[in-house]
């Protein structure tokens, strides 16, 4: 049997923000304003994500004057209480709705004060040579070859604490171990970014004991220390610019229901830097109507698109208890070469109630009965890397009528084998672990009791919109870096080609998928370009005194 959890108690944590607002931290909390405001500074970043912690960190511990700029509102370890509903609702864009335009893709991003690395399961892994690779033979990015890298990543990993996870995995993540060891596939242990981790496995709504080394503990608040100013539940709702250069960063101040309360702030830097993530900086961009002359902003946002299988055993698994990911095959990743057949990597994710009754995608009695199983399911997932294969472009950041951002993704038949592929893949390694019965996650799927009957029932599908529901938590590309100017926007320093003083120091700015969850690629493309930027600044300022 597992170790219960349903009363364990959390005390005597400290929490970074609560004693920094108290030691007289900036914070200005845009739902209490009373009045418009101004402000200007070195360096305004917009967003407070994986890009903008580590940006904002390296930026103010060189010494500039750096205003970090967050529509979110902010919210730390103190108010985590493990609660799916509160936390979906709080920590995740659109309230954890976000879709692709068709609702054919669920996409799970945060929405917080630290971005997406508050509410991630914590994987860590480096970019594949691969795709740096790639990155350079077909979009001309220069200066980020495995080489070049390797000090990058070395510095973060030991910046945030990220180590292969040495406990036991729990009995869901054991399915990947049990199956390769079966069938002779490759598996793995995962890096975690992870600091006195209790292993308790609610990692997607926050870490209540501030073990998870995510912006919200880390980059943010040493930035904050050096003399940053954060300035939350404030969107950055279009850059000023007269063609060369930005000029001013417009927000509207939010209140606590998300709603705009009628006060504006306008934040001014002779550097701006965007960091708002793919899907909303493109959409920034997009509704600032920057220079762009050859169509590119939106364009090649990629995801790795995530199929899963679900498989029921006759031992307790508690899937909704310990590290969440810990396990991983890339049996698959890589398996006709970089631009063959779509590749996935399998890994699982955890099986909480709430989003659970939601993947199922059943209702009525069925759901009952499903759900009734919840301790003894596993949920594999597979993550498709997308971009790499000319039938496989991604897709198109839009505007709304509203102005806000939504993503036109299509589901090109390319990706669909990739799907079909995957999901026998995922339904095989279940039986291969030794599960009573295993289905697909379809429109027409049910569950089975044999691998060969699964297989057969797989195989005879219908690969289309709505038949296979579909989700992502990897949002990548839109403003793509690369010398190229047919396809990218951004210098390979992150660098706005068409503006002088605007730079893109987030995941919007890689050209493909990579095939690994992205935090660790971000955070260190980030930290080599907001350095070369500290570098860039501090020179000017030097020479100019």
């Amino acid at each position: 049997m597992s170790l219960d959890l349903s009363s364990l108690e959390i005390r005597n944590i400290v929490d970074p923000w609560e004693q920094g607002i108290a030691a007289g931290w900036d914070v200005i909390d845009g739902a209490s304003a009373s009045e418009d405001l101004a402000l200007d500074a070195d360096v305004i970043i917009v967003g407070t994500g994986a890009g903008g912690g580590v940006s904002a960190e390296i930026l103010s511990q060189a010494g500039l004057r750096v205003i970090m700029v967050e529509a979110a509102r902010l919210k730390s370890s103190n108010q985590f209480n493990m609660d799916e509903g509160e936390a979906y609702r709080d920590l995740y864009q659109e309230g954890a709705t976000r879709t692709s335009k068709d609702a054919a893709i669920s996409i799970l991003q945060g929405r917080a004060v630290g971005g997406t690395t508050v509410v991630n399961w914590t994987s860590s892994f480096r970019t594949p040579e691969q795709t740096l690779s790639h990155w350079q033979d077909a979009f001309g990015v220069t200066g980020l070859s495995a080489g070049d890298m390797t000090p990058w990543f070395e510095r973060m990993e030991k910046r945030l604490k990220v180590s292969r996870w040495i406990m036991p995995p729990n009995a869901n993540n054991d399915v990947i171990r049990k199956a390769a060891e079966k069938l002779g596939w490759h598996w793995d242990t995962i890096p975690r970014n992870v600091d006195g981790c209790w292993n308790i496995g609610y990692c997607g709504t926050g870490c209540p004991t501030n073990a998870k080394m995510s912006m919200l503990v880390t980059t943010l608040p040493e930035a904050m220390k050096a003399g940053a100013t954060l300035v939350h539940s404030t969107e950055a709702v279009s850059l000023d610019h007269d063609g060369t250069r930005v000029t001013a960063v417009q927000c509207r101040m939010l209140g606590e229901d998300r709603k705009p309360n009628g006060h504006r702030c306008v934040l001014r830097a002779p550097t701006i830097i965007v960091a708002g993530g793919g899907i909303n900086t493109p959409g920034l961009l997009l509704r600032s109507d920057v220079p762009d002359p050859h169509k590119r902003v939106g364009k090649r946002t990629t995801l790795h698109v995530t199929s899963s299988g679900f498989g029921v055993y006759d031992d307790e698994v508690a899937g909704y208890y310990g590290a969440p990911q810990s396990l991983y095959s890339d049996e698959f990743t890589w398996r006709d070469g970089t631009t063959g057949k779509m590749g996935y990597k399998l890994e699982v994710m955890p099986v909480h109630p709430g989003v659970t009754s939601v993947l199922l995608d059943v209702s009525g009695e069925r759901l009952r009965e499903e759900m009734g199983e919840l301790p003894k399911l596993s949920m594999a997932i597979a993550m498709m890397r997308d971009g790499f294969h000319e039938q496989s472009p991604g897709g198109d950041v839009q505007l709304r009528d509203d102005g806000s951002p939504v993503l036109d993704y299509t589901l090109s038949d390319h990706l669909l084998e990739g799907v079909r592929h995957s999901l026998l893949s995922q339904v095989e390694m279940h039986f291969a672990a030794g599960a009573r019965k295993a289905r697909a996650r379809h429109a027409d799927a049910r569950y089975h009791t044999s691998w060969q009957e699964a297989k057969t029932a797989i195989e005879g599908y219908r690969y289309a919109t709505h038949f296979v529901p579909l989700g992502s938590a990897h949002v990548m590309g839109g403003c793509a870096m690369g010398s190229d100017d047919t396809l990218c926007v951004t210098d390979s320093d992150g660098r706005y080609r068409h503006l002088d003083n605007l730079y893109i120091f987030d995941g919007s700015v890689l050209p493909t998928s990579l095939g690994v969850n992205p935090q660790l690629t971000i955070y260190s493309i980030t930290a080599r370009n907001a350095s070369l930027l500290a570098e860039k600044l501090t020179a000017s300022a030097t020479a100019a005194a």
